[in-house]
């Protein structure tokens, strides 16, 4: 007994050791970005164009380009991956096709965005014609969150118990009608949960958009789907590791980071607030 007792006392004190670390670990980045990124935030520097080769000015333009990239991506990643998650939850049968199709799409879960982005230029920027912009960039980065879309929403609906679907098929629902009335009102908070974190790992993501549409320097805003863009994560890029004068914009490299940590921030957030709400339409 005592050396049961002795175990598990090594046991939490182990997997408290884990969260403290991890805990410091992030409280130490996000003390060194928010410390050095605060005196850069200004008026001036969220609304305004860059100046001077990226040494002055701000990076309205950088977020205007990150809002339109992620409102493709939610286009093409949203509607897509959930109606692929019902399908395979849903209607089709248990059998060597469908875990096939389970597993490639675990598979392409763990593909490196690189490989995405590369991708993206085939299939859109050189066989589709679409040249290097906004929509090549959106949709590329909407096949890159389509797997954890589908993974999330697939989870979402199995989290829903069996019981719900035939006591609604019992009373004569059709199979759309029960899925519709008794499985989506329970199981959306977590595929909407699941879809908006997918969405903001895309926000923040280089390689997809470094190739497909993200411009090196734009000091105006795009005026349509086909035109090129900044993007913060490649802004922040650029001023980080390829700007002629890293020393000199580093002040604002870090205001960049810190408005990229806050804007997925939000977005989390957002996942959270709409999960919350909708569990409490659900329980009324």
């Amino acid at each position: 007994m005592k050396n049961k007792n002795v175990t598990q006392f090594i046991g939490f004190m182990f997997l408290r050791l884990c969260i403290v670390l991890v805990i410091g670990a992030l409280c130490i980045i996000l003390y060194d970005i928010f410390s050095k990124g605060l005196p850069a935030i200004s008026w001036e520097f969220l609304t305004e164009s860059p100046k001077k080769g990226m040494t002055e000015g701000g990076i309205w333009p950088a977020i205007v380009g990150t809002f339109f990239v992620t409102v493709i991506t939610a286009l093409l990643s949203i509607p897509l991956g959930m109606g692929c998650a019902i399908y395979l939850n849903e209607y089709a049968k248990d059998g060597k096709l469908t875990r096939l199709i389970r597993m490639s799409i675990r598979n392409l879960s763990g593909v490196p965005s690189i490989v995405y982005g590369l991708f993206g230029v085939v299939l859109f920027v050189q066989m589709m014609h679409l040249d290097t912009c906004i929509l090549s960039s959106g949709l590329t980065l909407g096949l890159m969150t389509l797997p954890w879309t589908i993974t999330a929403s697939e989870e979402a609906l199995k989290s829903v118990p069996q019981s719900y679907r035939d006591g609604s098929l019992a009373l004569g629902a059709t199979k759309w009608q029960s899925i519709q009335t008794n499985v989506l009102p329970y199981a959306v908070p977590g595929m909407l949960t699941g879809t908006i974190l997918g969405l903001a790992r895309a926000a923040g993501e280089t390689a997809p958009i470094l190739f497909t549409g993200a411009a090196f320097f734009l000091p105006f805003l795009p005026k349509n789907w086909s035109d090129q863009f900044m993007a913060l994560p490649y802004h922040l890029y650029i001023m980080s590791t390829q700007h002629h004068a890293i020393a000199e914009v580093r002040p604002l490299a870090y205001g960049t980071a810190l408005v990229l940590i806050v804007l997925v921030f939000l977005m989390n957030l957002a996942a959270i607030i709409a999960r919350y709400k909708l569990r409490k339409i659900r329980l009324e």
